[in-house]
């Protein structure tokens, strides 16, 4: 296998070389933006419509394609590497590549459930995608990345309390060939290429084919070597810690009149990766400390080397017609998608309770999860004005409908006196639908020529239903299952956001925006699994604020964006952890945060380009009445609680509570800093050697509900460092590269009651090659 993967990046080196040499002559940057070239002022889409950021009455962050293209060089999915790479921004996962979480402001879901919502929307391609697995569909090809801070809802897709990060990848063009390309390979023979090719097939059509391959070696050994029960070779060398991902799309752009715009895209995922590693006991207590946990080695007795495998395939349809006052716009999208994730959620072996003569241990565990089949569909359509008046609109509407079958299988061994023995076919089939649909609209005014009033309107139906299709199989001594089967949340509520911003002058404005957002009922069905009901929460609220400066001073040479927010979150849903370690939903009273987000770009220098992101983050969770159930195992808390605790019987056990009142939002960064340099030495008329490198420190984050000495990360950091040469005036580049350089181990998530730990990626040291022709 590796040698085959090896001879495979070989052929497609030698083939991007020979597209780079080829198009030397007709090219434009192949890489981020050059230090020694004038910049261009930055515009977004936010509002739906081509403008300048400095223009846009709401906080949005950017990053360019090539810019992301560098920071998963070494293979690390994209939606994760952005994280931390703008203000306020955060993501992680505790379910492999296949289920990330998203964070803005402090506010995500941290349920590991595949039936969870976020409160983060993912767009891509005006494609909206809420399932948790489409969610995680790679980006490639991109064009760039808008992250839009804040309650949304007026103009995209569904509403959301949080924000929305929008990918616009690189799209068909009748204006002649345009082909792009980025190769690298690296350690655990990790490689990476991501490329575009298209142009006019006719004078009215065009055709755009991308791609993505990534693949990494299993690296990480299982060392265990005791009695197992599913089949796995132990010990076994390079057992997991590798991926496969193949991902292709194909995109056709026709224009059957000159007012007539019609895209159809087509894509397809494959992924066979490993799930995340849980590093039991890698958490001492009365300490968070990692440094000395071995990422290359785990003792797992179950899961199989926890595999991953999903599939993935997408449509749409996306058609505008101009009018001429104004423009119609149709997306019409279908995504399906199947697979399954397995994983030794206690960590590894332990000796508590541990048989030799058997091979059983009555703390072990594995889970698994199947979407047997998910369909999403989705229809919108906006109208839209047209011109330069002062008075510009925009309505629409929306409907979503998305049903899925999951299963989830849980082996476990119970020190509960209520449960002896183990439940040997723990599998609990559910059914969820989720259907939605909205009407939406925006409006601005330009009152004076530097004075603009913008409001939009949104209402929301959005109903969830979760079917209990098989129970739970019953292990000796268990209760049989006697809750719901059958659960039903509907809920229709406003939407709506006021802003007005002001030009100060052509290069400064003056904005603030207040937002009122939404997000609908929640139900968590994995708690069958152990034969406990359903747990809900219903619809959160949020009244957002926020005020702030944008800039692009001195020809474009310095940019600088500042923004303070506050917001509070009614009925906050919130996700905690039941003895079993499933997740169960509740609603808090409210939570409160405040904070500022600022953005710096400044070119000090001819030849050298920087810029510096920070974000500051103040969140509480108000509600005296809540409790969220702490660390514990075979009835003992394991890990040092911080916050006052009451003790409940569970179950006929008694069980530690902690009272949350006061604690900040879990996943919440208190304090993001972020750094990038680039400095091109001209060696030719045609061509630069060029050094360039990013860095991110993120505060003081906590990972649970609760207060703990272990449960929390403070000054985790990560830096990038790149060294190459561009030709042919930016036609081809090649490069060495180091991401992670100084191989930081950072705690990244917990299994509270294993006291098991998440780790940040290893480092990973290559080289690259981009190409481009336009």
């Amino acid at each position: 296998m590796k040698t085959r993967i090896t001879r495979t990046a070989l052929f497609l080196g030698a083939a991007f070389g020979a597209l780079a040499i080829g198009g030397t002559a007709q090219a434009q940057d192949a890489a981020a933006p050059a230090a020694d070239e004038p910049t261009t002022e930055i515009v977004v889409t936010a509002e739906r419509r081509p403008e300048a950021l400095k223009n846009t009455p709401v906080s949005v962050a950017v990053i360019g394609g090539q810019d992301a293209r560098d920071f998963t060089a070494s293979g690390d999915d994209t939606l994760l590497a952005l994280s931390g790479k703008v203000p306020s921004f955060y993501a992680e996962t505790t379910t492999g590549r296949i289920f990330p979480r998203f964070y803005i402001r402090g506010l995500g879901n941290i349920d590991f459930y595949l039936g969870a919502s976020q409160p983060v929307s993912i767009i891509q391609d005006d494609v909206v995608l809420e399932h948790v697995v489409l969610k995680s569909n790679p980006v490639y090809d991109l064009d760039h990345v808008e992250v839009l801070r804040g309650p949304q809802g007026s103009l995209f897709g569904r509403n959301t309390t949080a924000g929305i990060v929008k990918f616009d990848t690189v799209r068909p063009t009748l204006d002649g060939l345009d082909a792009r390309g980025t190769l690298s390979y690296g350690s655990y023979n990790s490689i990476s290429l991501d490329a575009g090719i298209g142009g006019p097939l006719a004078d009215n059509v065009a055709i755009r084919v991308s791609g993505l391959f990534q693949h990494r070696d299993d690296y990480v050994d299982n060392t265990y070597s005791g009695p197992n029960s599913d089949g796995t070779q132990r010990p076994k060398k390079n057992a997991m810690g590798g991926f496969d991902e193949r991902d292709a799309r194909i995109q056709l752009l026709v224009k059957p009149t000159e007012d007539w715009t019609s895209l159809f895209s087509a894509h397809m995922r494959n992924y066979n990766g490993t799930s995340t590693l849980f590093l039991r006991n890698a958490l001492k207590k009365g300490s968070n400390d990692v440094s000395n946990v071995s990422r290359t080695t785990v003792q797992y007795d179950e899961a199989a080397n926890n595999p991953q495998d999903y599939d993935t395939y997408g449509l749409s349809w996306n058609n505008s017609f101009d009018f001429g006052p104004v423009t119609l716009t149709s997306i019409t999208a279908f995504e399906t998608s199947s697979g399954y994730s397995r994983g030794d959620t206690d960590g590894g072996f332990s000796q508590l309770g541990y048989n030799p003569a058997t091979g059983t241990c009555r703390d072990c565990g594995q889970s698994m999860g199947r979407l047997r089949g998910l369909d999403q569909w989705s229809q919108e359509v906006r109208l839209a004005s047209n011109g330069t008046g002062a008075f510009k609109w925009q309505i629409g509407g929306m409907y979503f409908d998305s049903r899925d079958i999951t299963e989830f299988y849980q082996r476990a061994w119970f020190l509960s006196p209520n449960v002896v023995g183990r439940n040997p076919n723990n599998w609990v089939r559910l059914h969820d639908v989720n259907t939605s649909w909205a009407l939406f609209g925006q409006a601005s005014y330009q009152v004076t020529p530097r004075f603009r009033l913008t409001g939009g309107v949104r209402v929301t139906q959005d109903t969830k239903t979760t079917d209990l299709l098989k129970t739970a199989d019953t292990a000796a001594g268990a209760v049989t299952y006697t809750g719901r089967r059958h659960v039903r949340l509907s809920d229709r509520q406003p939407s709506w956001d006021v802003s007005a911003l002001y030009e100060a002058s052509d290069d400064l404005s003056l904005y603030a925006r207040v937002a009122r957002g939404f997000r609908g009922p929640t139900i968590q069905g994995r708690s069958a699994v152990f034969n406990s009901d359903f747990t809900t929460a219903n619809s959160e609220t949020i009244l957002s604020w926020e005020a702030g400066i944008k800039s692009s001073l001195f020809d474009n040479k310095v940019r600088f964006n500042l923004t303070g927010f506050y917001y509070t979150v009614d009925d906050i849903q919130l996700n905690g952890n039941d003895s079993n370690g499933n997740g169960v939903l509740f609603n808090a009273d409210k939570a409160e945060a405040y904070g500022v987000e600022a953005e710096l770009n400044v070119r000090p220098v001819r030849n050298l380009a920087l810029s510096f992101g920070a974000s500051w983050l103040h969140s509480e969770i108000k509600d005296k009445r809540v409790y969220a159930q702490v660390c514990a195992l075979a009835g003992t808390v394991v890990c040092t609680v911080n916050d006052p605790t009451i003790t409940r019987t569970v179950f006929g056990a008694p069980t530690v509570f902690a009272q949350i009142d006061g604690n900040p939002l879990p996943n919440a960064p208190e304090y993001n800093l972020s750094a990038t340099a680039r400095y091109d030495i001209p060696v030719s008329d045609s061509g630069k050697v060029f050094i360039s490198t990013d860095w991110n420190v993120q505060g003081y984050t906590n990972y649970v509900l609760y207060k703990t000495n272990e449960f929390y990360s403070k000054g985790n950091f990560e830096g990038g460092l790149k060294i190459g040469y561009q030709g042919g005036n930016g036609a081809w580049e090649v490069a060495a590269f180091a991401r992670n350089i100084t191989n930081e181990k950072n705690l990244k998530g917990v299994i509270e009651n294993y006291m098991a730990a998440v780790l940040n990626e290893p480092r990973v040291i290559g080289v690259s090659l981009t190409g481009r022709i336009h």
